[in-house]
């Protein structure tokens, strides 16, 4: 895919010079790119030459003078310009795997692109990763990456990823810690498969890579009613027993879902460092109660207000407890609705997988003035969920109006909400 202008920022350089949505950054100072890394290794210097294809087929060079490092404004439309690595496993616990058809189209990509952990966060599992991968990761220092281990043992994490090559996981992650490479892990844990012992030996090896692993974030296993296998979700007694093992060691922390599993409460933050997995739902609940924490509340409202909180339930404890303190203002009703995922099954308790009907068949015979739900639900910079539907088609089957949190882990909206 090329590298195609999704927009581009007000007043910024790029505006100044006319590139425009659609147009083609064919190379910069003659270098055609593969990718965001390449782009912005070559955009650092004071004088470029861009090549640009116009969106009308016209071709134009245009010499630019800025300062060291200053950005261009461009945001395009992927961070990679040629062929996204793909995902080479049949993981055995593989969400996209477990989805039915139907979903937009995106839901269905399995990627497995180093530049886009890198970039983005995303997790990798160096089963697809060359020596030329390796050589350019060191020559340009790269890094950190999230990586998704799951096991360090060799024969079992070939049978997880159902690929000869994810036994070498190890070996990969020595040679990361040897060209002083960082790196996040992610550990998706299976009852009966990579859990107890399993799961020490894991993190014992992890321990032996030192600072070159920068944290560790255990997360449960997502089993949806469509699996047709006996993969088993993570219970009370499993969650208890991964809680204590992870609490042995160094930068290793289990998801909030563990925590609410077994019924334990929610870390203090210094747990969490600093809450580098965020995204993995590591420490979601305590930065959000954190930052709750900091605002100092009205004792009434001018005008009365009823907020009804859609939520998932996996947040629903810390909703309850913010829900709680509003509760105590003159004028303000709250009430909280954790949305049960009919879609998925009940063990699906995210949010970001709550469907457009499960959220319709919740709040649609409660009374609000705004139903408050938060961004994950929504497909990135749109009002669409994962189902295809949006959020229009939700207002007109519940005649409610909605308020989306961008920022899940700040109350700041939601306080902002009084005042309105």
């Amino acid at each position: 895919m090329p590298a195609t202008v999704n927009s581009v920022v007000e007043n910024s350089i790029a505006s100044e010079i006319g590139i425009c949505t659609g147009d083609e950054i064919v190379s910069v100072d003659g270098t055609k790119m593969q990718d965001m890394i390449d782009y912005n290794f070559l955009c650092k210097s004071e004088l470029i030459t861009l090549e640009v294809k116009k969106n009308n087929g016209d071709t134009e060079e245009i010499e630019i003078e800025k300062d060291f490092d200053e950005d261009l404004g461009i945001v395009f439309e992927s961070a990679v310009f040629d062929r996204v690595k793909p995902c080479l496993n049949h993981c055995i616990f593989c969400f996209v795997d477990q989805q039915p058809k139907g979903l937009r189209p995106s839901l269905y990509v399995k990627d497995d692109d180093y530049r886009l952990s890198y970039l983005q966060g995303t997790y990798i599992t160096l089963t697809n990763l060359s020596e030329s991968d390796k050589e350019r990761i060191k020559r340009m220092h790269l890094g950190p990456f999230y990586i998704s281990v799951h096991t360090t043992n060799p024969e079992l994490r070939v049978k997880m990823l159902r690929n000869p090559n994810a036994g070498k996981a190890l070996d990969n992650l020595k040679w990361f810690r040897k060209n002083k490479i960082p790196f996040h892990v992610q550990i998706v844990l299976c009852p009966g498969i990579n859990d107890g012992e399993e799961l020490e030996r894991t993190l014992n090896d992890l321990a032996k890579l030192k600072n070159t692993v920068l944290s560790v974030a255990i997360v449960p296993v997502g089993v949806t009613k469509f699996r047709d296998d006996v993969l088993k979700q993570v219970d009370k007694i499993c969650a208890e027993k991964t809680v204590d093992i992870a609490s042995k060691y160094k930068r290793v922390c289990c998801s909030d879902e563990f925590f609410l599993i077994a019924q334990r409460d929610i870390p203090p933050a210094k747990y969490y460092g600093n809450f580098s997995q965020l995204a993995d739902g590591v420490g979601a609940i305590r930065l959000l109660l954190e930052d709750f924490k900091r605002y100092n509340l009205p004792v009434k409202i001018e005008k009365p207000l009823k907020l009804v909180f859609a939520t998932s339930y996996a947040a629903k404890d810390a909703i309850c407890r913010i829900a709680e303190c509003l509760n105590k203002i003159e004028n303000l009703q709250c009430k909280v609705c954790p949305v049960k995922s009919k879609y998925w099954g009940r063990d699906i308790t995210v949010a970001g997988l709550i469907t457009s009907d499960d959220l319709i068949r919740t709040v649609k015979d409660v009374e609000a003035d705004y139903v408050v739900i938060p961004s994950v639900m929504l497909r990135p910079y749109s009002e669409d969920f994962l189902d295809g539907k949006n959020l229009d088609y939700v207002r007109k089957m519940t005649g409610k109006n909605f308020h989306v949190v961008q920022n899940i882990y700040s109350a700041e909206e939601i306080v902002a909400l009084l005042n309105e």
